[in-house]
């Protein structure tokens, strides 16, 4: 749910693949045998076609402290995919006429600035110009795990103001969603996770779907951990906080499920389907257009705490795809990649991830902060005994892994700084970018 920082972030140009039905799964299990062995991933994929799984793979464990491994019936929170199925509950609600999208939420928030433009359709497609209150993060930090009740949080969001008049441009804003689960409880009188459970879970036997509560691990349900040398357990953010925003506990099995059934219009009706898929700026309702080779493919990505989560679905084939996951120490979005381009047969690579070792006096002459004319950040370069450690202006540190050759990666981000000590320079490499960073 809360959006995640890195040194420096780029939008990702998308390649380009063709389908195939068979596809070399044994390379797929070297790809993930691969992570497992390095500890670069903890969670689970799934690959339908035609409804049926055709790939299940899990990985590492669902609660360390217990040594509780993790298996195909794990459950992940989801994040911000949680927009999704609350994107599909309004429209379910629009489909039996209890609202409609050019309605303002007046009546629902009267204190809420601008409430009387606002209309449902700007929060469905975060153009409501309502400040997200995810990105006061120092403040958000502080309070992030204590339970909030909607007059709690409609204040938080007051104080937020709005960042644009309603309708005038695309922002993504956790703030949306959240108003819009509060809608549907208003609209069905009950609570939001009874909606859920009565209008998707139950309809589609999604067994391991529902809106969390506190993380229980004799339910099978993963606790989340950053990667710091080793597996760090993270924070425990309160449901009532993100709600349909980001919420939401499930398995990548389910999501395929529930992937296939909204987008063959068995969820919501055809023409609820055809404008959620309708993109108006930057985003769908409650979903993304995923562009994948020469297919058109919906979709939507998360994270909450140490969790991350994506699903698409591809129309060409019926392939849905979902990734759970309760720890990175890699990029998500390169594992997406290798799989979906192993069920659309096209090349990947298994990644190295064979490190040179490197002295503690080795790393002393890149240490300093350096600049750059280009971004206006400041990266400040450290060390923690062999390991390189970098922390860019107002963004948590990373730990960087030695490939040699003066060259240093942090793969959950896909960053490379290369160091030139003679020089006192360091390029930073994201992307398909590179900028030019000079030691103050």
């Amino acid at each position: 749910m809360i959006k995640k920082l890195t040194l420096f972030t780029f939008l990702t140009i998308l390649v380009h693949f063709s389908f195939s039905q068979s596809f070399d799964k044994i390379k797929l299990d070297a790809y993930f045998d691969t992570l497992a062995k390095y500890n670069k991933f903890m969670g689970s994929v799934t690959v339908a076609q035609n409804g049926h799984v055709i790939y299940n793979r899990t990985l590492g464990f669902a609660n360390l402290k217990e040594q509780q491994k993790a298996n195909e019936n794990t459950k992940y929170r989801i994040g911000s995919i949680s927009k999704t199925f609350t994107a599909a509950l309004i429209f379910k609600a629009i489909d039996e006429k209890k609202i409609s999208l050019d309605q303002t939420i007046q009546k629902f928030f009267p204190d809420i600035k601008n409430a009387d433009k606002i209309t449902i359709a700007n929060l469905l497609y975060h153009r409501s110009g309502i400040h997200d209150f995810t990105d006061d993060k120092e403040e958000y930090l502080k309070w992030h795990t204590q339970p909030k009740t909607e007059k709690e949080m409609l204040a938080i969001m007051s104080k937020g103001g709005i960042d644009f008049e309603p309708d005038t441009q695309s922002d993504y804003s956790n703030s949306n969603y959240l108003l819009l689960s509060y809608i549907l409880e208003k609209t069905f009188k009950m609570p939001y996770a009874q909606i859920l459970d009565k209008y998707i879970v139950k309809p589609l036997a999604l067994t391991n779907t529902f809106l969390g509560k506190k993380i229980n691990s004799k339910n099978n349900e993963a606790s989340s951990y950053h990667f710091e040398g080793n597996w760090k357990l993270a924070d425990e953010t309160d449901i009532s906080i993100p709600l349909g925003a980001g919420g939401i506990v499930s398995t990548p099995i389910d999501l395929v499920k529930f992937s296939t059934a909204l987008f063959e219009g068995k969820v919501i009706s055809q023409n609820s389907l055809a404008q959620m898929k309708t993109v108006n700026g930057k985003y769908g309702m409650g979903i993304l257009a995923i562009p994948f080779y020469d297919k058109a493919g919906f979709g939507h990505s998360g994270s909450i705490d140490g969790f991350s989560a994506t699903f698409s679905y591809f129309r060409d084939g019926n392939i849905a795809y979902a990734l759970t996951g309760n720890g990175a120490n890699f990029n998500n979005n390169s594992i997406s990649l290798a799989v979906l381009s192993a069920v659309f047969n096209k090349e990947y690579q298994i990644p190295d991830f064979k490190t040179a070792e490197q002295s503690t006096t080795d790393l002393n002459k890149h240490l300093g902060t350096y600049a750059s004319t280009a971004i206006p950040i400041k990266i400040t370069i450290t060390k923690d005994n062999t390991t390189l450690i970098a922390q860019a202006t107002g963004q948590p540190a990373i730990r960087l892994s030695s490939k040699g050759n003066h060259e240093f990666i942090f793969e959950d981000a896909g960053i490379i700084l290369s160091f030139n000590p003679t020089e006192s320079q360091m390029i930073l490499k994201q992307g398909g970018k590179e900028f030019k960073f000079t030691k103050e």
